[in-house]
């Protein structure tokens, strides 16, 4: 299965895929984040990863920010589940409830990867919780504790949610205005994988590209329905 998948990448998850294969194996510690808009086969890079590394022997770790996300990554599990992350009271100075006797914190350090999907739409604070309790749990001062870590997100889809917020508050809670940001090496998917099974969406997909993008919307706001 891990060839098959490998096997069928495109250009951009086979970029995305060498890069990320090459630091987990190498216990480089890299931290990428893959860009991509909806349908651009992130999912499926992934799962590509996910079987490919776990025929080698290692153990990957997967989570997303949501329940119906973390559904379609192979033992997917939400992040704050998986890693304890605070709830209530997330600030900068947080970290998560993992005794380092636990075996979850064993599991952790015995990780050679970690798959945080839809992470975009997660408060910055969570990942710089994760990034000081994996330098703990690990007994290492590199960015979450050395791990190869693969964030990935869609730029145009939902941002954090913050009660009240003004726009200011909303954008300082994204991941891009974290210091962690600057560690994270960009890769971008840029193909449309749907658009190969049913080429007579172009249109849409089009369609929506401009939505996002602010395209197509009226000065009062409101937008027309093809």
């Amino acid at each position: 299965m891990a060839h098959q998948f490998a096997q069928s990448l495109n250009d951009g998850q086979r970029n995305a895929f060498d890069r990320i294969w090459l630091s987990t194996l190498g216990n480089e510690g890299k931290i990428f984040f893959v860009y991509g808009f909806g349908g651009s086969g992130k999912t499926y890079l992934y799962q590509a990863l996910c079987h490919a590394l776990r025929a080698e022997g290692m153990i990957i770790i997967c989570v997303a920010s949501t329940g119906i996300a973390c559904l379609l990554l192979p033992g997917g599990q939400t992040a704050h589940s998986a890693f304890k992350i605070p709830i209530d009271g997330l600030d900068i100075d947080s970290i998560c409830s993992i005794p380092k006797e636990s075996l979850r914190a064993e599991l952790i350090r015995s990780a050679k990867a970690i798959i945080f999907d839809e992470c975009l739409m997660t408060h910055r604070h969570c990942f710089e919780a994760l990034d000081r309790t994996f330098q703990d749990l690990r007994n290492c001062p590199k960015c979450f504790g050395g791990l190869t870590m693969v964030f990935g997100g869609d730029f145009q889809q939902i941002l954090p949610v913050i009660p009240g917020g003004s726009r200011a508050e909303i954008v300082n809670a994204c991941l891009e205005k974290s210091y962690l940001w600057d560690t994270m090496e960009i890769l971008k998917l840029e193909e449309n994988m749907c658009l190969h099974y049913s080429p007579e969406d172009a249109p849409f997909s089009q369609w929506l590209l401009d939505i996002r993008h602010g395209r197509g919307i009226n000065t009062d706001v409101k937008v027309q329905i093809p």
